[in-house]
């Protein structure tokens, strides 16, 4: 064993621990002669590390492992905005916490790091970890939820939000199927129908795209998803015009008769019946 390896075991019995610092090279003690008193080059060893660590704002752990307090230490660091630091601590707590209480609590708020500061694969990613390895956790409906928040908030309007919207939807839905007695029933509701409308409203543009420029083919496909999947969107009326218009110039009469009748049916009064009566003999 060198000379090296045997200080460090060492220093690793006495409980001493930085996660910070490296051991010191220590050859300029040659000049000193005490490279042949391992005592006291030990001593100095010691000295010197607990000196480093001490300038570590807290980062050193001397004794027995509080994780009570090394959680609150890195909630503060995280409220702070200290991303970097609260994450160093989380982590310490995940791995040195025997109780198993801090732990679990120390990897969600390790993925709550990364979602506050907007890190998005890495926050997902934490926050998946946590569920594989705590499904029936009481803060598991809340790592799920987050999730779908992740994806909630890259939504930025229709023609680009689409993408984001069909993610935070299947996560909201599995929020529901995973943890039906969540507690954030009411918020996912109006966040679920905001996603449905986006991508219904993506799926809108790109037939009303077609549908100008009479390639009716492809407006239907568009059309016929919307009134599928999205039953209660709110442009309905327009949808149920263009899909009649569509069908009647694809030379389908059957079909364009149904959507017809329907429009009539459900909106009586609206301005796209009138238009649609004039078009479709």
């Amino acid at each position: 064993m060198t000379l090296k390896t045997y200080l460090i075991c060492k220093f690793k019995e006495t409980g001493v621990f930085c996660n910070k610092i490296a051991p010191p090279d220590l050859t300029f003690l040659n000049k000193w002669g005490l490279i042949n008193d391992m005592r006291k080059l030990l001593i100095i060893m010691m000295l010197l590390i607990l000196a480093a660590c001490s300038k570590d704002k807290g980062l050193i752990s001397d004794g027995p492992f509080d994780a009570e307090k090394s959680f609150e230490k890195a909630n503060k660091y995280l409220e702070e905005k200290d991303y970097e630091r609260a994450r160093e601590l989380f982590l310490e707590v995940k791995s040195r916490d025997r109780s198993g209480k801090y732990a679990p609590l120390a990897q969600l708020r390790y993925a709550d790091s990364y979602f506050n500061e907007g890190e998005i694969d890495p926050a997902i990613e934490q926050y998946g970890k946590f569920l594989d390895s705590n499904p029936d956790h009481k803060y598991a409906p809340y790592a799920q939820y987050q999730i779908a928040m992740v994806h909630f908030n890259q939504i930025a309007g229709v023609e680009r939000g689409s993408g984001a919207a069909k993610k935070a939807l299947h996560e909201f839905e599995e929020l529901k199927r995973l943890y039906p007695r969540n507690p954030y029933k009411s918020t996912v509701d109006i966040k679920t129908a905001k996603c449905k409308d986006v991508i219904a409203g993506y799926e809108f543009m790109v037939g009303e795209f077609y549908f100008k420029k009479k390639a009716y083919s492809g407006a239907m496909g568009r059309f016929e998803s919307i009134l599928k999947d999205f039953p209660d969107y709110r442009k309905e009326p327009e949808v149920l015009y263009m899909a009649a218009v569509s069908a009647n110039g694809l030379n389908n009469k059957e079909q364009a008769r149904r959507y017809l009748d329907l429009l009539s049916s459900k909106y009586p009064e609206s301005p796209y019946l009138k238009e649609a009566q004039k078009e479709i003999k």
